[in-house]
């Protein structure tokens, strides 16, 4: 039996003394797409650095793959929500999707004829090889997010894990990377903290609404309960014209 992708148990955390996230309990199985939402200072990006193995929880335990997240560091894909870097630096999009394999290079080695062939192939996915030369600055917000999805696929994880990747770019953009998920998600477990609520509610395979505490639905509907905790306020979910799918009544973890 697989052990499961994510499994996070009764888990704590506060910075200096101040309550972040409270006994947060929910289990992913691998092939799993969970979307986080939940208002801004909640504890979202919080939950995903914990998962990461970035921070540690004061109580509870967080599991990746079975392991603790830093054993399982090598098989996870990570795109931040700040990709800061300097546009007129020479970088080729090649380039920067190839950073991926660093970690299964060898030292003072270069890149082998494999490692560019699993790039060619990861650039090719994302519809991205057509550009492979071109400086990275040089490219739109949208096309460099996909660039920064490609160097996380290039690891081979077997999760991804991305923190409100549409947060920089057009709105146009929003169901097209959602889309381009979707498609990942046939190989990779994947877990992203969004605000795009209209557009989840028809990719995801499953939802957690994080506010201090976390409320986890199996089902890719928007609950009650998590527009409550997260707006608290009467919220009218209407997206693309049509009403999406909210839940009465659920139970709180």
């Amino acid at each position: 039996m697989e052990p499961h992708a994510v499994e996070v148990d009764h888990v704590w955390f506060s910075y200096e003394g101040t309550t972040v996230l409270t006994d947060v309990t929910f289990s992913l199985p691998q092939g799993e797409f969970l979307g986080i939402i939940g208002p801004n200072g909640g504890g979202k990006t919080t939950l995903l650095k914990l998962m990461l193995g970035i921070l540690k929880p004061d109580r509870g335990r967080v599991r990746i793959l079975g392991r603790e997240p830093h054993v399982a560091s090598r098989r996870i894909g990570y795109v931040p929500q700040n990709t800061d870097f300097n546009r007129g630096f020479p970088i080729s999009v090649m380039d920067v999707a190839l950073m991926g394999r660093l970690a299964m290079s060898r030292v003072g080695k270069s890149f082998s004829s494999g490692d560019r062939e699993k790039v060619e192939e990861i650039l090719k996915r994302v519809g991205m090889w057509e550009y492979r030369s071109r400086p990275i600055g040089k490219l739109s917000a949208g096309q460099r997010q996909r660039v920064f999805i490609a160097r996380a696929m290039a690891t081979e994880p077997k999760i991804l894990f991305l923190d409100e990747p549409t947060s920089s770019v057009d709105i146009d953009f929003h169901t097209d990377l959602y889309d381009l998920l979707k498609e990942v998600n046939k190989e990779v477990t994947i877990v992203v903290i969004t605000h795009d609520i209209g557009v989840v509610s028809s990719h995801l395979k499953s939802i957690a609404c994080v506010n201090k505490h976390c409320i986890f639905h199996e089902g890719g509907e928007i609950t009650q309960s998590m527009i409550d905790m997260a707006y608290q306020c009467p919220v009218d979910l209407v997206a693309h014209g049509l009403p999406h799918r909210v839940l009465h009544t659920h139970e709180e973890k």
